[in-house]
């Protein structure tokens, strides 16, 4: 198995609890709002949004991929961090066995967010991790996070 981590950071003006709670506490409501021609709805198969819950997220039509299956792993409320990890659908295609994910969200001097993120791909077997795939998935990532922003900026009391 190969791992590949890549590290990115987002900047907003979103203040930090309030972009920690839409992009992890209230995804599932949130995010289908954001992006509604994107994401259909996120479901929760098990638990109560602590470590361990499963959700399923449903994409529109026309999208990469139909639905992808991730746990929660770890989420903190008091230092704005979040884990998680894609463990089952399309996204994963043949190459990776996972895709594990932490955030921590930090205040910058404006008042606003610092998002920093590291991804790591596990790939099955002697996989090669497909640098095309990961770059589309990164950007995928950022897109989904100005799509918050401007959610949350036009809609102040979401």
């Amino acid at each position: 198995m190969g791992v590949f981590t890549y590290e990115s950071e987002a900047s907003t003006v979103i203040p930090p609890a309030r972009l920690f709670k839409a992009l992890f506490v209230d995804a599932a409501e949130v995010m289908p709002k954001a992006l509604p021609q994107a994401i259909k709805s996120i479901v929760t198969l098990e638990g109560d949004g602590g470590p361990g819950t499963i959700r399923q997220t449903y994409f529109g039509d026309g999208q990469y991929v139909a639905s992808l299956v991730e746990r929660t792993d770890a989420i903190d409320k008091e230092s704005l961090s979040y884990a998680y990890t894609v463990f089952e659908g399309a996204v994963l295609a043949n190459t990776y066995e996972k895709i594990f994910n932490e955030s921590k969200i930090e205040a910058s001097p404006d008042g606003g967010s610092v998002c920093k993120t590291s991804t790591t791909y596990y790939t099955v077997g002697n996989a090669d991790a497909k640098a095309d795939e990961i770059k589309d998935g990164q950007e995928k990532q950022m897109g989904l996070f100005k799509a918050i922003e401007a959610y949350l900026l036009a809609n102040p009391d979401a």
